[in-house]
This record gives structure tokens, C-alpha cells and sequence, in this order.
């Protein structure tokens, strides 16, 4: 993966039910999506996306991931852009470096 990689998609997770909480995507969640997100922006899917725990759902809260692929480590951002109900929309960007 090349270190120019940037990839800004927006992404749509429906998220349980409820009355009076923040919507949440599980990291595990979190990460399956942004590999598929940015597998299909690029063509190539990354070995791995880590990311540190759940995220939020307030628009504007990021989160810092790392993207493992063919042996370099890049850093990645989340960050929400919308929520509504119990959907949570979110961009990814790709570090340059």
C-alpha cells in the first residue's frame, strides 16, 4: 500500500435500539467496515485496521486506527459526520506518511 493512500468515504452502521444512549459502533464492527471501505476504494484490502475501542456516535468525534498492509503500519482517522437515529455516518482518512 502506497503512503499517498487517502480515502474519504462516508459509511452507514445501523445500531441497536434504544431510547436514551449514544449510538456506538463495536471496535469490531468498526474495523470489519473500514476494511471493507477501504478495499473498495482502493481494490486492495488491508491486512489488518486496528482501532482502540467503540466509537461514539457525536458528530464530530474522531478516532486514530492503524492500517497494517504488506508489512507497513499507516495511521488512519475516523470521524463522524452524522448521526441519525440509530445511524451513525462516518468519513476514513488515510495518513500520508
Amino acid at each position: 500500500m502506497k503512503a499517498t493512500l487517502v480515502a474519504a468515504a462516508p459509511l452507514l452502521l445501523v445500531l441497536a435500539a434504544g431510547c436514551t444512549y449514544t449510538p456506538t459502533i463495536e471496535e469490531a464492527d468498526l474495523e470489519k467496515s473500514v476494511q471493507q471501505t477501504l478495499s473498495e476504494k482502493v481494490g486492495r484490502t488491508p491486512d489488518a485496521i486496528d482501532c482502540p475501542g467503540d466509537l461514539k456516535g457525536h458528530i464530530g468525534t474522531t478516532m486514530r486506527c492503524t492500517l497494517t498492509s504488506a508489512g507497513t503500519q499507516l495511521g488512519l482517522t475516523v470521524k463522524v459526520t452524522n448521526v441519525v437515529d440509530k445511524k451513525v455516518e462516518y468519513e476514513v482518512e488515510v495518513d500520508q506518511a
